[in-house]
């Protein structure tokens, strides 16, 4: 046909919770994805927070391809020869409906694509947006190859570095310090082998990160997710640290002294990788959105910069299907009014302020000033690794009592520092 109701450009979950929310609308709908298929470029660490999702898309998650359940939670402070690792499980934990689920994105979001098209959605696979086409001020389309494929509004899905919503003119002047590369290894392990390792039962799963010297002391992180017959693990690093001028960090080197590293290579023997990937994140949180809207166009997802780190958790996929279906009910009231300029659509932002989307963005904001206090990744994991090797040997001769032990690691000019690092803790 010669012109669409919208045009989705990406088949992540921003594009496909939007596809999905608009199949039955009414509307005609095109979600061109530049893969080979939905799936087969998404990466993410591997966790699915349901519960601000599932009245949005009632009903969907119950046959989805959702791997384990989290029920054992997990965080490792890394220094360069021991570490200190922090195990939470609770009953809430266990409780159904789950609140979490590992997933793997090649599996996931080909299910949904199928959903969307099932309702009668057109998805287009390895078709490359590479310009937006422009009327008067307002988008009406886009550009793929030779072909203008028009449409009343334009939905940029297509990732952290779109470059949908860069030629709109939506985007703010990227800075790297905004930005973080991860890679993940998928490493296929049976899955009675992966119970008896990580102390699960059944459909149980297990989420751990690690932080410290995973990274060499810069920012970013490890994270580990178990799905039923295999284990997701992988690193984040900051862009600005790994393209430093002096001493860049060599990411595929950090993911293979990971995986030696005695906490990990334990977990992950005999395992065979199945599945390498990497992916560009967003790490600026609210103080880095850029605009969400314009005439003729919307942005969601990682595209709007919608994921959230706050050291304990890292959250980003029920932000993308949040933004996508918001934006689908965007699409369907300015389809009402016939009007698709950029005061119609700030519908969207509204809906996302409304929602737990920007809520927790703003209520987050100061987070990625403060996790990227490079004292959290190199002094505090040797300094708190010191102190537990202190408290914990046993030497021939008397030992120290142990507020003695403790306190000789804690200088006034260690506590001055804590107290300093504590205070910009105390924001987030």
């Amino acid at each position: 046909m010669d012109k669409f109701d919208v045009i989705i450009v990406g088949a992540g979950l921003a594009g496909l919770g939007a596809a999905y929310t608009l199949a039955g609308s009414g509307l005609e709908a095109l979600v061109l994805e530049r893969g080979d298929y939905p799936g087969a470029k998404n990466m993410t660490g591997g966790r699915l927070y349901l519960n601000p999702v599932r009245d949005l898309f009632p009903g969907l998650f119950e046959n989805a391809p959702l791997e384990r359940f989290i029920a054992h939670e997990g965080i490792s402070i890394m220094a360069k020869d021991r570490s200190v690792t922090l195990n939470y499980t609770g009953n809430e934990l266990r409780d159904e409906p789950h609140q979490s689920y590992s997933v793997l994105r090649s599996k996931f979001d080909r299910w949904l694509s199928e959903q969307a098209e099932e309702k009668g959605v057109s998805i287009l696979s390895k078709i490359r947006v590479d310009d937006v086409i422009k009327d008067d001020g307002k988008i009406v389309g886009v550009l793929a190859g030779a072909d203008e494929l028009r449409a009343d509004v334009v939905l940029a899905c297509d990732g952290a570095l779109s470059i949908t919503s860069e030629k709109a003119g939506l985007r703010l002047p990227v800075s790297p310090g905004d930005f973080a590369l991860g890679i993940k290894e998928v490493i296929a392990l049976d899955s009675g082998v992966i119970n008896e390792r990580f102390n699960l039962e059944g459909d149980e799963g297990a989420a751990h990160l690690f932080v410290g010297e995973v990274t060499q002391g810069k920012f970013g992180g490890g994270f580990l997710y178990t799905n039923r017959e295999s284990v997701s693990l992988g690193i984040v690093v900051g862009i600005s640290d790994a393209a430093a001028v002096t001493l860049p960090v060599e990411v595929p080197v950090l993911m293979g002294a990971f995986k030696r590293r005695p906490e990990i290579a334990p977990l992950i023997k005999g395992g065979a990788t199945v599945e390498y990937s990497a992916h560009v994140i967003p790490e600026g949180g609210f103080k880095a959105l850029g605009n969400l809207y314009g005439n003729g166009i919307l942005v969601a997802g990682d595209a709007a910069g919608l994921a959230l780190n706050i050291g304990f958790s890292v959250r980003g996929m029920e932000f993308a299907l949040a933004s996508g279906h918001f934006a689908a009910q965007t699409v369907m009231k300015a389809k009402e009014a016939g009007n698709y300029d950029a005061l119609t659509l700030s519908m969207y932002k509204r809906l996302l302020e409304d929602s737990f989307v920007l809520k927790d963005l703003r209520s987050f904001q100061e987070t990625p000033a403060v996790v990227g206090n490079p004292r959290f990744f190199s002094h505090y994991p040797e300094l708190i690794g010191a102190i537990m090797k202190d408290v914990y040997s046993v030497p021939a001769g008397a030992k120290e009592r142990l507020y003695p032990t403790i306190r000789k690691r804690l200088t006034l000019g260690e506590l001055w520092g804590l107290f300093m690092d504590m205070k910009g803790v105390m924001k987030t």
